[in-house]
């Protein structure tokens, strides 16, 4: 491989470690290209990607940048997954380990967390992005729901005091100690 090739990749991984939100390092020895290809094609329908690295051109990628940190899992033969959301990639690739023992989890990184396989499989076992960000905005809104709910509250007493008959009305004033 030429010194320019071996630029370009480094570059392009550069970008992969700059917009992955998670890594997933995975060693993938025995694997058919069937199942490589049917692996890709699991992770792009949930939001990730699958690539075969070079260790010795991803250590320089990843020199200096938050992933840094997961330098020495890139030994023998890996592959990594990754994708902008923290979930998905960890995802996609624990349950694709769960039914080929051929594909190994060896770690990964998130935001300049070194995450062991364990964590990498807890990651996988979140909800998606999406359902954890309705439950926050549904947290969110809650409070604001019956503060709205307590606000209204007395326009709707009001509502029912003029609405009720007029001999109601001034029994409520005597009451109250108001005469008409």
């Amino acid at each position: 491989m030429l010194r320019a090739q071996k630029g370009e990749i480094i570059d392009d991984l550069r970008g992969i470690f700059a917009n992955a939100g998670v890594v997933v390092v995975t060693r993938f020895g025995g694997m058919t290209v069937a199942e490589a290809t049917d692996l890709r094609g699991k992770m792009r329908e949930g939001g990730a990607s699958f690539r075969v690295v070079k260790n010795r051109l991803v250590k320089q990628a990843i020199t200096g940048t938050d992933y840094g940190v997961i330098g020495d899992y890139f030994t023998g033969p890996i592959a990594i997954a990754y994708s902008a959301d923290p979930v998905s990639a960890p995802k996609v690739t624990a349950a694709y380990a769960k039914r080929n023992d051929k594909l190994e989890i060896v770690g990964g990184g998130l935001s300049g967390t070194m995450l062991t396989p364990d964590q990498v499989r807890a990651l996988a076992d979140m909800p998606p992005i999406e359902e954890l960000r309705a439950k926050l905005l549904g947290v969110l809104v809650a409070p604001m729901a019956q503060l709205v709910g307590i606000l209204n509250a007395p326009a709707q007493q009001m509502v029912g005091v003029i609405g009720a008959p007029p001999a109601k009305l001034v029994g409520v004033f005597r009451a109250k100690g108001m005469q008409g």
